[in-house]
């Protein structure tokens, strides 16, 4: 099973640009999540800090009881072993046939005979649908080919953690569908824990368990799935909804009075649900599509009954749109007990990172970042 990536109040600047500030969310172990923003709000950075590649100025990244941002350069170099990553070209080596691209981490990271290696790759080829390309050059290859080619490389150190930056970047909508049931399967296969970084809301609707979207330098909000589906946040359903309408703009913020404006405008065109379809996969409103399952003859999901569980002992804590996308979901089982009071409220560590938590004064509350002020400082 993967492990949990807890991360606590991470600050990120260049010089004195600030990226996005006190981040904090975690990453269930074995679980998919997906994280959504508009371009440019730093979320190929959040990549890169996961992995030790740039470090913040504040904040923890918790894996296995490592803290990657404080550890000694010894230890996060062993701790990144734990990673694999796919980025954003596939980052293949041009003058390297696919099988040597996909064997150099083995060779530059482990001491194992070519007998081995091949063995190795040719295996985890064969789960990205690659065999029998092991000759050809990235060049000879499509974009498709390509992306799968970087998975597999990915995979041959037997990652705990896999990253996954705009893995449909550059496809056409067929190939990030078959992309997107790629991913699902191989989480079955592996029970690592995924990381999707995109901005394709088919890909965010369908695949993930959790997802969570970044915006004006913030977590805006990190949960299961269904508590972004169902999100009535302005900037949420703008970007799940693919619309002009809402705190968006080409520079990416507008201002109080333009947002106000626009968003009467399509409230008296009937709202989301009449918005008609967007880009990128997205299409006008608020239902929860069903999530993408593994291909049949390959074994189910293990993350899946442990994310079922873990949502319904937090399911009286939910909004009531929140709670009936997740109730639909549940099995008779887990309805049953959470139905009879058997769980207790979901406390300690991990919990308010997962989703919901009781605050002290016995209300509920979101684990949401809180949204500034629209258009002002303030």
């Amino acid at each position: 099973m993967g492990v949990a990536v807890e991360v606590e109040g991470l600050t990120k600047s260049f010089g004195s640009q600030n990226i996005w500030s006190d981040v904090t969310l975690t990453l269930p172990p074995g679980e998919i999540s997906v994280l959504l923003g508009p371009s440019g709000t730093g979320k190929s950075v959040f990549l890169k800090s996961l992995v030790g590649l740039l470090k913040p100025e504040r904040g923890s990244i918790v894996l296995n009881d490592v803290d990657i941002v404080t550890c000694s350069e010894h230890k996060l170099y062993e701790t990144r072993k734990l990673f694999g990553v796919l980025f954003q070209d596939g980052a293949l080596f041009g003058s390297m046939n696919l099988y040597d691209n996909i064997a150099f981490p083995l060779r530059e990271h482990t001491k194992k005979s070519e007998s081995e290696i091949k063995s190795i790759v040719l295996e985890k080829m064969e789960m990205v649908g690659l065999s029998g390309t092991e000759e050809k050059l990235p060049g000879e290859i499509s974009g498709g080919m390509r992306k799968r080619a970087g998975i597999a490389r990915a995979l041959v150190l037997d990652p705990e953690v896999i990253l996954f930056d705009e893995p449909d970047s550059g496809l056409d909508p067929v190939r990030v569908a078959y992309l997107n049931q790629l991913i699902v399967d191989l989480n079955a296969q592996i029970d690592a824990t995924f990381l999707i970084v995109t901005h394709d809301i088919g890909t965010a609707r369908t695949v993930p368990d959790n997802l969570g979207l970044l915006f004006r330098k913030n977590l805006v909000m990190f949960g299961p799935r269904e508590q972004l589906l169902t999100s009535q946040e302005p900037v949420v359903r703008q970007f799940l909804n693919g619309r002009r309408e809402g705190p968006i703009g080409m520079s990416e913020e507008k201002d109080v009075a333009q947002v106000e404006a626009e968003m009467a405008a399509l409230e008296a065109r009937g709202g989301d649900s009449h918005n008609g379809v967007g880009p990128k996969g997205a299409s006008g409103g608020e239902a929860v599509p069903p999530q993408l399952e593994p291909t049949e003859g390959l074994p189910e999901r293990k993350a899946q009954r442990r994310r079922q569980e873990r949502v319904a002992r937090m399911l009286h804590e939910f909004d009531q749109d929140t709670a009936a996308a997740i109730r639909a979901s549940l099995p008779e089982d887990l309805l049953a007990k959470a139905d009879s009071g058997a769980y207790e409220p979901t406390q300690g560590s991990g919990g308010r990172h997962w989703g919901p938590e009781n605050g002290g004064d016995g209300t509920s509350r979101t684990a949401t970042a809180t949204l500034p002020r629209q258009g002002g400082e303030g």
